[in-house]
């Protein structure tokens, strides 16, 4: 809230006769009366303002957009930003907290139709890159957990979606729509990854790694992907945009949450709608 505080005004004495100073008194008053309401009047309009709270302009704009941390960049609220690691990597091949704090997240809450947001199911993505490899950390709230208890040897598990995970959908080439490479994680580590095309799929074989943890004070659960490059793609082009969506299931029965970054609005809960991603950039090194 502003707030003005009005201060008295000293006068200093001066030789003259006594009229002299009753008039220079008179003015200092009237122009301290005049100070006065202007500043009231101002206060007022910029507390009604307040009380109204953002334009619907502003609401709007930051429903669609946000500013890309280091850069002028306005980003539409369909575009993810991969930004370029600088930092090591730690012993596992992670990058660090600091190297994850360079990153813009991405976040949402809403079912996959972008109806019944629920914070306390609130997902948080971030993303980093190098030519070699592609990582991500998604954060997510909890209400419950629910896992498999078994699965290969590596973690591998099918049909992991039947439990709860985390998931990415990528699509280096746009221009085949209907083929993209699929990846998921879940609360105790297990992991998938598939190559979609044209409705089938088969195993990726990306060589992804994968290092989760459960914060059950705070009930969240992180989990951080590192996928080499070479598993997406056969050349890597920076300047190149990728299409990309994200999603979150959780429960143990129906009806469960699915949730979605960019809505695929299906009557029935369906992540596999290519023509509904998001984009993806990636940010130069030098920015």
């Amino acid at each position: 809230m502003l707030a003005w505080r009005l201060t008295g005004f000293g006068v200093r004495k001066v030789k003259g006769a006594q009229k002299a100073r009753s008039f220079v008194g008179t003015w200092i008053g009237a122009l301290s009366l005049v100070f006065f309401l202007f500043f009231s009047a101002s206060t007022n309009d910029v507390r009604a303002q307040l009380a109204q709270g953002p334009s619907q302009e502003a609401e709007m704009t930051d429903k669609t957009s946000s500013i890309h941390p280091g850069t002028s960049e306005l980003l539409p609220a369909d575009t993810a930003v991969a930004a370029a690691l600088r930092l090591a990597t730690d012993a596992e091949g992670f990058p660090t907290s600091a190297a994850w704090e360079i990153a813009h997240p991405v976040r949402f809450d809403a079912d996959w139709q972008g109806k019944n947001a629920d914070p306390q199911r609130a997902t948080e993505v971030r993303l980093l890159w190098t030519p070699t490899t592609f990582y991500l950390k998604f954060i997510s709230n909890y209400r419950s957990i629910t896992v498999f208890s078994d699965a290969e040897s590596s973690g591998r598990r099918d049909q992991l979606w039947d439990r709860d995970v985390v998931e990415v959908f990528l699509q280096p080439d746009p221009s085949n729509q209907r083929r993209y490479k699929e990846f998921e994680v879940s609360p105790n580590g297990f992991w998938i990854d598939l190559d979609i095309a044209d409705g089938g799929l088969q195993a990726l074989k990306s060589g992804l790694h994968r290092r989760v943890s459960i914060d059950e004070l705070s009930k969240t659960w992180t989990a951080e992907l590192a996928i080499p490059i070479s598993g997406l793609v056969a050349s890597f082009d920076p300047q190149a945009i990728w299409r990309v969506n994200f999603y979150r299931v959780e429960g143990s029965a129906e009806p469960r949450f699915y949730s979605a970054w960019r809505p695929t609005n299906t009557p029935k809960p369906d992540f596999h709608v290519p023509e509904r991603f998001g984009y993806l950039k990636f940010a130069h090194a030098n920015r």
